[in-house]
């Protein structure tokens, strides 16, 4: 059994390490600039590795979050906005240099898996994470394991289409992933800014206080937002019934979310009555890092929620 276990999140521009205790606690956190090469950044990862058992005299378990996902199949990355990642077998490669078995997941699976050990999903059996920033994506986690699927996809909603479409809704926004009406292209936040300013707009960031200071063209673009991601999660709760809902990403901070979605989710749940919980997460940028070093479980079982009667 390891001392510790570190996670390690592989972002756009930097790699972040953390090390936590069984109990969650933090112990230790670095993060180097990601140097945008294969080989450079198994080196720059190991680096960081050896750093930390190093400073805090022992052997960790080793989790990697990607932007990507590792097939099933192949043990190659795909989907990975990383391009040069993809193709590589990064997990192999990986676990080789560090001589040990390392595991690499998803971010979006990270960060569920982060809100349900011990964030704002913790003690629930079962967990949708959502992602709702410059795209929108997912992860799925079951009495503290990822769900993962066939072909290492399981939770990507973003590319589903928006469910009962409205009129002006068809046939759909054109999408990056080949298909039409993808539920991403209403939700992320370039959606956002583009529906209430107009083509070109990407940045939605100033449109909640624009709202709160009156503004009929904001609030009228929240609300559209807001109707459109309960018919989204509406969707996932026909399908999925997670125990509760938790929302990260950039537009996970608009506060409105968590009252006016539960609410416009019921109609489109055929349950009478809809009582799933939509929550702000807890770890924030954390959650990613803190997930990875997550996919070591705890070695004890614990007991989960799985009625709220």
């Amino acid at each position: 059994m390891a001392d510790f276990r570190v996670g390690i999140d592989f972002g756009g521009t930097k790699i972040e390490i953390v090390a936590i205790g069984n109990d969650g606690k933090e112990t230790m956190r670095k993060r180097v600039a990601n140097p945008l090469e294969y080989d450079a950044s198994i080196r720059a990862i190991r680096e960081l590795v050896e750093s930390v058992e190093q400073s805090l005299g022992g052997t960790a378990t080793v989790g990697v979050g990607i932007p990507g996902a590792v097939s099933p199949d192949t043990g190659l990355v795909k989907n990975a906005n990383s391009t040069w990642l993809n193709g590589r077998p990064f997990a192999r490669d990986l676990s080789a240099s560090l001589e040990r078995e390392v595991r690499v997941e998803n971010d979006a699976n990270c960060f569920a898996l982060s809100e349900a050990v011990d964030g704002a999903g913790a003690g629930n059996q079962i967990v949708f994470g959502v992602i709702l920033g410059t795209g929108v994506g997912g992860g799925i986690v079951v009495n503290e394991r990822v769900l993962i699927g066939r072909h290492s996809i399981a939770g990507e909603w973003g590319h589903t289409p928006l469910p009962w479409p409205k009129p002006d809704e068809t046939p759909g926004i054109p999408c990056f992933c080949g298909n039409h009406g993808c539920t991403e292209r209403y939700l992320c936040g370039s959606a956002l800014a583009e529906d209430c300013d107009g083509p070109g707009h990407r940045d939605a960031s100033g449109i909640p206080a624009r709202a709160e200071a009156g503004e009929e063209k904001a609030i009228a673009a929240l609300n559209r937002h807001a109707e459109r991601l309960a018919r989204g999660l509406a969707q996932i709760i026909n399908i999925l019934d997670p125990h509760v809902i938790v929302l990260g990403g950039g537009l996970s901070n608009m506060k409105h979310l968590y009252s006016q979605v539960p609410p416009l989710m019921a109609k489109h749940v055929i349950s009478p009555q809809c009582t799933t919980p939509i929550l702000p997460n807890i770890h924030g940028d954390s959650s990613g890092v803190r997930g990875a070093a997550w996919l070591w479980p705890r070695e004890t079982p614990r007991t989960y929620r799985t009625s709220f009667s």
